[in-house]
């Protein structure tokens, strides 16, 4: 029989759940895992004497070594990059002054900005104090003066930038800028001045007294002043000048001052003898700046939207079912002849009866065909005669064409097109044909087709049957619902029926 002491002087635990204590022990994912440099361990674990396969227990040298480096194995957290918070105001670094070097190959670390202030827009505060600063921010000047002035800094800041650094935002603000100055809204077509944009450079001569050569591209001055030495000093017209023709220079008396605004020099390019100082200007103050667009990017941005507009082109045509198997060379000589063209809505493009101006070919929208149809109306006293109305017998959409036959043939076309939405189309227009040799031109007589030329006159008519029901039917159902509204002396949107009021 064993035999057992008990204790009866020792506490008795309680283990109910309400008397025990609350240990609180952190949560696994509170504690910071320590990452392993495996590399550093696998240093360590081939340390000479260690304990392994062939060695059953460990030398003291080598317990010791990897006691006194075992925590290295432990990787440190990364430092933080950037500047620590006493020294913010110091890493302010302006565009105006960073290098060329810092400007082309971008920041290598995240510049730490200041944070703005911030005003209690969304608490609730009745100090007045609180909401200048919001007004005062909002406010601009509409002085034209100092519209001009703000217009012309943003835009040195903007240019600063080289091409290729430039935002899409940026080159937007860029082309509405400009396009406030007159030469650039007159001259040079809003695509072409969006593409401009883009090349355009910022160009800094520090010193007065020297010559910048127009010939080379076109020019604005953005700060300083500079005086012209030939006239005419800029090429308004866009136009090769006669290079037979002499460059005349402007007597110093009569010069005029060309300052912030103000252009000089040449879109396109200019052959001269190396020396000449046609679209010529000197430097009247120091630390001029000019907008420089070089003949070179201009002849190549024009090149290049030509080429696109070309390739655009070739593919509407190609979209279009029967051209899709024409050769190559008609097609290219057909594109050639396309201008692009659109309507609003509810745009007369060609009439029923009547010969077409131009061969269409839809881009984008949505067109409706109308065929005419004779029918009997009848007089409210009886009388019955014929009157010619209009159905519409279908619609036509993108990548289709029209009036072919009615322009080569150069007869009356059998239907009338009226837009539906807002309608982009290229045309041929009917002067343009004879450019066309004579297979080209039996090209389109084969491959075109007569819009909605198989419908029969019965098929006409009974769509026009067709629509007028559907139009009664729908006039009579709006009728004695009225009635029965008017019956009860409802008027939507008078009295207690008005919906300003609120009531029912």
């Amino acid at each position: 029989m064993a035999l057992v002491k008990t204790y009866h002087d020792l506490e008795k635990q309680d283990w109910r759940v309400g008397d025990r204590k609350k240990l609180k022990l952190p949560k696994i994912e509170d504690i910071p895992q320590p990452t392993i440099d495996y590399e550093k361990l696998r240093m360590l674990c081939s340390i000479d004497g260690l304990k392994g396969r062939d060695q059953m227990e460990s030398s003291q040298e080598a317990h010791e070594q990897f006691m006194k480096n075992y925590h290295e194995i432990f990787a440190r957290p990364p430092k933080k990059s950037g500047y620590p918070n006493h020294s913010e105001k110091r890493i302010e670094v302006k565009s105006s002054t960073a290098s060329v070097t810092n400007r082309a190959t971008g920041k290598t670390s995240e510049v730490l900005k200041p944070k703005s202030k911030e005003y209690p827009i969304d608490t609730v505060t009745h100090d007045i104090r609180d909401y200048m600063p919001l007004l005062h921010k909002q406010r601009k000047s509409e002085d034209p003066a100092h519209v001009r002035l703000d217009n012309l800094r943003t835009l040195r800041r903007l240019l600063r930038k080289l091409p290729f650094e430039r935002s899409l935002p940026e080159i937007e603000k860029i082309f509405s800028i400009l396009q406030t100055f007159d030469f650039f809204k007159d001259k040079i077509p809003p695509k072409v001045l969006r593409e401009l944009c883009v090349v355009g450079v910022l160009e800094q001569w520090k010193e007065p007294g020297f010559t910048v050569f127009g010939k080379v591209g076109l020019h604005m001055v953005l700060k300083g002043a500079v005086k012209p030495i030939t006239d005419p000093y800029l090429n308004e017209s866009n136009q090769v000048p006669d290079s037979r023709s002499s460059t005349p220079l402007v007597p110093e008396e009569s010069q005029k001052e060309l300052v912030a605004g103000d252009c000089f020099g040449t879109l396109v390019k200019v052959k001269r003898e190396q020396g000449s100082k046609i679209f010529s200007v000197v430097t009247v103050q120091p630390n001029c700046e000019f907008l420089k667009i070089s003949s070179t990017d201009y002849m190549r941005v024009i090149e290049q939207i030509k080429q696109r507009e070309h390739t655009e082109k070739v593919n509407l045509l190609l979209s279009c079912g029967q051209y899709q198997l024409w050769p190559k060379q008609p097609v290219l000589k057909v594109a050639e002849l396309i201008e692009w063209m659109s309507a609003p809505p509810n745009s007369l493009l060609v009439s029923e009866k009547y010969k077409a101006p131009y061969i269409g070919f839809i881009k984008s929208g949505v067109c409706h065909v109308l065929k005419q149809v004779e029918v009997m109306h009848t007089h409210p006293n009886g009388q019955r005669e014929k009157k010619t109305k209009q159905v519409v017998v279908g619609k036509l959409k993108e990548s289709q064409s029209f009036s072919e036959l009615s322009v080569l043939l150069d007869e009356p076309i059998d239907c009338t097109i009226l837009t539906d939405k807002n309608v982009e189309l290229g045309i041929i227009r009917k002067e343009r044909i004879p450019e066309l040799d004579d297979d080209t031109k039996k090209l389109f007589q084969q491959s075109a087709e007569p819009t909605f030329g198989n419908l029969k006159k019965s098929d006409i008519q009974e769509e026009y049957m067709t629509q007028k029901l559907k139009s009664e039917w729908s006039q009579f159902k709006r009728g004695v619902v009225m009635d029965v509204i008017n019956s009860r002396g409802i008027r939507p949107g008078y009295g207690k029926w008005s919906m300003s009021s609120g009531k029912m």
